[in-house]
């Protein structure tokens, strides 16, 4: 059986995806040079590792592709909300629709429960058929409170192509790793070296 890649194991996570899952979620989808694409949700085990990682699903979840669909559906929906943020043009209605749908998905509420030994404590109860929509909508709400809140205006896409991230722009970093910054130096330098000198 081959080792399932994780975000790490393929670049490092792009700055401010420690402070918002959200951030960490659209970019689980990773283009890499030469035309290479990973998703990190690509199969039912590997959404399962990655929600595990993140503490979203337990490891013995069962996330089944129909999980996998709508985790992947959400990713692309938060993706389009991004890049309008980004680019300040007006938002899709159904990218719109499908975070605050999302959003409603699970209660927010914890509840009362009481152990015999210890006495009452709250919890929110996650039964097995619950953990998917839970995780929707803390990844929803993750995004709407960068999207709303004073890091947006640091929200920005990788400068380097063909890497698809996003990233919270530190100083005039524009790169989600030191690999597309020397990417993107590399390929400004060649440009300087082939243009043709004038006359």
């Amino acid at each position: 059986m081959s080792e399932l890649p994780t975000a790490e194991s393929v670049l490092p996570p792009a700055p401010g995806a420690q402070a918002y899952l959200a951030l960490d979620f659209v970019n689980s989808a990773l283009a890499l040079p030469g035309g290479q694409y990973i998703d990190l949700l690509g199969t039912p085990e590997a959404t399962n590792l990655w929600l595990t990682e993140r503490g979203l699903a337990p490891a013995d979840a069962g996330i089944q592709e129909m999980c996998t669909t709508q985790l992947r559906s959400l990713r692309e929906h938060l993706r389009a909300l991004f890049a309008a943020r980004v680019a300040g043009l007006p938002v899709l209605p159904t990218a719109l629709s499908a975070v605050n749908d999302a959003l409603s998905r699970a209660p927010t509420a914890a509840l009362l429960f009481w152990d015999e030994k210890n006495g009452p404590y709250r919890a929110a109860p996650c039964p097995t058929n619950e953990i998917l929509d839970r995780a929707l909508a803390a990844l929803a709400a993750n995004a709407a409170d960068l999207l709303t809140g004073p890091d947006a205006e640091r929200l920005t896409p990788c400068g380097s192509t063909p890497c698809n991230r996003y990233l919270l722009r530190h100083g005039r970093r524009h790169w989600c790793s030191i690999r597309c910054g020397d990417r993107a130096r590399a390929a400004r330098a060649y440009a300087r070296r082939t243009q043709p000198k004038a006359d």
